[in-house]
């Protein structure tokens, strides 16, 4: 497959990446958003009930 058929990305990857700074700590936004996402759905496997099936027979 020729690479020059593939279509462009959607997003403009040609750049630094940006960075969150608190004091010492330095973090990038793109992995901030996948921390919010793990907690997020870490937080909803608490919460959500276990799907409720018959019992031992």
């Amino acid at each position: 497959m020729d690479p020059a058929a593939l279509p462009a990305s959607p997003i403009n990857l040609d750049h630094p990446g940006h960075y969150l700074h608190w004091g010492v700590i330095q973090l990038s936004v793109a992995n901030l958003v996948v921390i919010a996402a793990m907690i997020v759905v870490f937080v909803l496997a608490l919460l959500l009930p276990f799907p409720k099936g018959k019992g031992p027979s």
